[in-house]
């Protein structure tokens, strides 16, 4: 009875043709163990059982060599494992990356966005963010994104990320250069920073001051810059403690008062691409965004 292929073949194995290689390529056990990844006793058993299988020795070992039936056979064993190494299905995938789109307004981006990026990063390696900054205030709109960071009105599907309040916030120096300020009213003594992006109105109606809105002094069209002049001592900013708590927390800025208003813009937030990295990252900002509404509450 003839053999079957199975009794004719002596098909060794794949860890024992790669030791094999490896050692004959590198020339010693040690640094085709390092190549491998295993030690250089497993390195010279995987050859001795290759050897032992095909029924002649490959390598001398004192100095390890190749044998005359060892370099025929390393130019057979490279063909075969260069052959296997380029199926698909061998090949380990390279980590997918993928690329996600955020456009969002420059004080949000600077104030929350930016600062808590490692943690995405550090739970998302696989998603790759692309930051850019939009300008609506002015009319313009924003640049095409995946995910849209927005102040104002919520759209169909939005979510909210920031629904805070407003309060008056100033510099210790400038509080150093006025009358004490003890109560609403004592602000008239005060250069009050004005935005259109969030008029004093409410909070003076609030604090049952009919005064008008501030009329002197620079315009700012954007809220980090309105803080950025509070902290420099210019003048008095409404701020939302949520934007404004590096400022808070290292004493550059200072509470006035308790009384807070609703902020005249909410943060929201849109997904134009409904994928999985979309969904991802809006779930994580959402979380971000209430823990440091909490704790702005606090500061």
């Amino acid at each position: 009875m003839s053999d079957t292929p199975s009794d004719a073949l002596r098909l060794p194995s794949i860890d024992g043709l790669l030791a094999f290689e490896a050692a004959a390529r590198l020339g010693s056990l040690e640094r085709a163990a390092e190549a491998l990844h295993v030690s250089a006793s497993a390195v010279g058993k995987r050859i001795a059982t290759l050897e032992e299988r095909l029924g002649q020795p490959l390598l001398t070992r004192h100095p390890l060599r190749l044998t005359a039936a060892g370099k025929e056979y390393l130019g057979q064993v490279q063909t075969a494992l260069s052959l296997l190494a380029a199926v698909p299905l061998h090949r380990r995938d390279h980590q997918r990356v993928t690329r996600l789109g955020i456009s969002s307004p420059p004080t949000f981006a600077r104030q929350v966005l930016v600062p808590a990026l490692p943690g995405f990063q550090a739970a998302h390696p696989d998603i790759e963010l692309e930051l850019l900054l939009s300008t609506p205030y002015l009319d313009q709109p924003a640049p095409p994104a995946d995910v849209e960071i927005f102040a104002g009105a919520m759209p169909a599907g939005g979510e909210v990320l920031l629904d805070d309040v407003v309060t008056p916030m100033a510099a210790p120096a400038l509080l150093a250069r006025l009358p004490a300020i003890h109560a609403p009213a004592d602000l008239a003594s005060a250069p009050l920073l004005r935005t259109p992006l969030q008029p004093w109105t409410p909070w003076l109606r609030a604090a049952g001051l009919d005064w008008a809105e501030p009329a002197q002094g620079t315009r700012f069209i954007d809220l980090g810059l309105t803080l950025e002049a509070a902290a420099c001592g210019q003048g008095v900013v409404l701020g939302r403690p949520s934007l404004a708590a590096t400022w808070l927390r290292g004493g550059t800025l200072k509470r006035l008062f308790d009384l807070a208003v609703p902020a005249a813009l909410p943060y929201g937030l849109v997904r134009h691409h409904d994928g999985d990295a979309a969904r991802a990252f809006s779930r994580w900002l959402v979380r971000h965004c209430e823990t440091l509404s909490a704790d702005a509450g606090h500061a």
